[in-house]
Parts: C-alpha cells; sequence; structure tokens
C-alpha cells in the first residue's frame, strides 16, 4: 500500500465497498461511513493499493472505488481501487501501430480507403489488422486519407433562343432495356405535354433504330409537312431551320455520325446533357422508372412480341387515362392537344364553388342541441 491523497467529503459520506474481480466485476459488500483523516487543504490521506500505479502523496484525478479490504489488519481498513477497465489483451503491438502507419504512408495516396489499406498490409505481408482498427490508428494519430480529386464541372448547355415551350417544339428521347426479353425500347416524349410520342423495340441500339422511330415519329404528329423546300435550303445554323428540338444524353445512338446526318435531313436541331449528369435529362430518366415502376409485369415478360403489343397498350393508358402530376393532373393528351389549361381552370372553378357552397349552407342553417338541422 502507498499513502495518497483524495478530496476529502464535505460531509460524512456513505462509502460503497465490496471486491473487485475480473470475472464478476464489483460485488458491493454494502455501505459504511468510511473513516478517513482528514488533511490540509480540503483533502483526505487514504491507503490504497500499490499496484494501482499510484506513488505516495500523488493527488487521485481519476475515477476511483471505493473498496473493502480486511486483509491487512484486523481492523478493516477503507482504501480506493481503480474503476473498472484495464488494458486490453488483445490491443495491437507497437510494431503493428508502426507497420499501420507505413501502409498509410506508401499506399494511401493509391487505396485512399481505410478498408482496401487495412488489407493491403495483409497483402504485402506488412500487417494484420482489421480496417476498423486501421481507421482507430489513424485517428489517433490525427492523419487523413486523401480523396479524389472531383471531377472538373462542366456548365449546363442553354436552351436555343429560338426554342419556344410548346407541343411538338421539344421532345426527348432515351433507350431502355428489358433484359428477360432481351430486347432494348427506344422511346420519344414531348417534354410539354409529357405525352409518349412513340416507341420501337428492337434488338440493336444503332443510328438505324433512331431513323426508324424518328421518321415515323414526325408522321404521326403530322410535322413531315413542315419539311419545305425553303425551310431545308436554309443555313443549318439558321434559327428559323429547326422544326423541333431533340433532346438526349450522349449514349453512341445519339452521338453517331448517321444519327447526326439524319437530324440534319430532317431540320432537327440535336441537344445534349452534360456527361455523368442524368439530371439534364430529368423527364425521359423519370418516364422510364413510371413505366417499370407502374407496370412492373413489364420486366417479366419474355416473348418479345408480346413485350411489343404490351409497351402498345401502356402507352394508349399511359397518353388517355393516367393523370399526370407535372402537367396539373391532366393526362397528356389533353395538354398535347390543348385542352389541359381549360380542365385545370374548371376544376379551380370547382372547387371555389364548392367552397362558397359550404359556407352559405353552414352560415344560414342552423342546428339545434341534438345536432339535427330544422
Amino acid at each position: 500500500y502507498v499513502r495518497a491523497v483524495a478530496p476529502l467529503p464535505p460531509a460524512t459520506v456513505q462509502y460503497d465497498y465490496g471486491t473487485w474481480t475480473e470475472a464478476g466485476g464489483f460485488v458491493t459488500a454494502g455501505t459504511t461511513t468510511g473513516a478517513i483523516v482528514g488533511g490540509g487543504g480540503g483533502t483526505a490521506t487514504i491507503d490504497i493499493p500499490a499496484a494501482t500505479g499510484a506513488v505516495p502523496g500523488a493527488l487521485l484525478t481519476d475515477l476511483f472505488v471505493l473498496t473493502y479490504d480486511d486483509v491487512d489488519t484486523a481492523t478493516p481498513t477503507h482504501w480506493v481501487d481503480r474503476a473498472p477497465g484495464g488494458h486490453p489483451v488483445h490491443a495491437l503491438l507497437s510494431e503493428e501501430i508502426a507497420a499501420i502507419l507505413d501502409v498509410a504512408e506508401r499506399w494511401g495516396t493509391v487505396d485512399r480507403s481505410h478498408r482496401k489499406l487495412a488489407h493491403r498490409g495483409s497483402y504485402e505481408h506488412l500487417v494484420w489488422v482489421s480496417p476498423s482498427s486501421f481507421r482507430r490508428v489513424l485517428i489517433e494519430h490525427g492523419l487523413t486519407l486523401p480523396e479524389p480529386a472531383p471531377r472538373t464541372r462542366t456548365e449546363k448547355r442553354p436552351w436555343p433562343d429560338w426554342l419556344v415551350w410548346e407541343p411538338n417544339r421539344i421532345w426527348i428521347w432515351d433507350a431502355t432495356h428489358f433484359t428477360r426479353a432481351r430486347r432494348v425500347c427506344f422511346a420519344i416524349v414531348d417534354m410539354v405535354s409529357r405525352k409518349w410520342i412513340d416507341t420501337l423495340v428492337s434488338v440493336e441500339e444503332t443510328a438505324t433504330q433512331v431513323t426508324v422511330i424518328f421518321e415515323h415519329a414526325l408522321q404521326i404528329e403530322g410535322l413531315l409537312e413542315l419539311l419545305t423546300d425553303e425551310r431545308l435550303e436554309l443555313e443549318p445554323d439558321d434559327p428559323r431551320r429547326p422544326i423541333l428540338l431533340a433532346v438526349s444524353d450522349n449514349g453512341p445512338p445519339m452521338t453517331a455520325r448517321d444519327t447526326r446526318a439524319f437530324m440534319a435531313l430532317m431540320a432537327i436541331a440535336q441537344h445534349h446533357g452534360r456527361p455523368h449528369v442524368p439530371q439534364d435529362q430529368a423527364w425521359i430518366e423519370s418516364f422510364f422508372g413510371h413505366i417499370k415502376g407502374e407496370w412492373p409485369h413489364l420486366e417479366t415478360i419474355a416473348e418479345p412480341s408480346l413485350l411489343e403489343a404490351e409497351l402498345l397498350r401502356v402507352r394508349t393508358e399511359y397518353n388517355s387515362v393516367r393523370l399526370h402530376e407535372a402537367i396539373g393532373y391532366v393526362t397528356p393528351d389533353d395538354e398535347h392537344t390543348g385542352r389541359g389549361e381549360a380542365i385545370r381552370q374548371a376544376r379551380h372553378d370547382g372547387l371555389e364553388r364548392a367552397r362558397q357552397r359550404r359556407l352559405d349552407y353552414h352560415r344560414y342553417t342552423i342546428a339545434d342541441p341534438t345536432g339535427e338541422m330544422p
């Protein structure tokens, strides 16, 4: 035992005493007033076991537990022991910590992840530790791993000045895959009315399919008659030449040379989104998400001809039955043909009439105490 100094309680304190074992922890044996000798400066002198590491005259600043000891003297003495804890037997060795720091310095710029670096250590036969241990050592030494440089931000390409926000002036198109049927589906959607203009199911995804679907879409929308000789003779950069704008990503069919030649021949201007920024094509990405989400059976069809027939049925339902949130809960057909604004206004007027009718009813109708109307 050694003599140490502990803060003196302001009054007689009921100390909890017992014994501490590795197996059972602190087992309490009751309470005692704990007779301790008062010292100068509001402190008390207490016997504590030398095994705790305390030196004579040390001020006890750590958390201690008052325990009971009746071994040394006939009269029980009271002393304080360190709080439960200790040194873990599975703690990392000093050479392992040094190896971790060495691996982090040599491979940090390559792996850039504590998980990879932990495996890199064993891969290089240097250290065998878990990723969490590797990360804990890095934190304890104030080390951070380098992060990859961000991609250069590109500015969004502005819409052309000649563009008019109305149906059949701006189309967006893309392709999606139905793996069970082993087919790719091209789709064209009007960005203003959200009408699903046309669909093409194919085994290939090339400029040939782009030519077929756009020529058919122009025909069913009655836009081929806009391709007059006077329009086609205008310069490619003349704002009077394009009949519409086709928006897409930068996929191979969209940027193919044959696609560009066909679009120029049909007086269609192209607008590509930024690479790695699908938000630039949010309209068509959302469209495919709704098609596959609201009609999930499409992805279970294995017969190509059945898939094509079902897509035609779904396109009719999507255009003429399903109410579209983005255009004020009218159908794409309503918006495409110009009926959307009248339908939205009719609902607004109907809500106002219904509100006024309820106000008039409750203002001039008085209920008796039983809740019944006279």
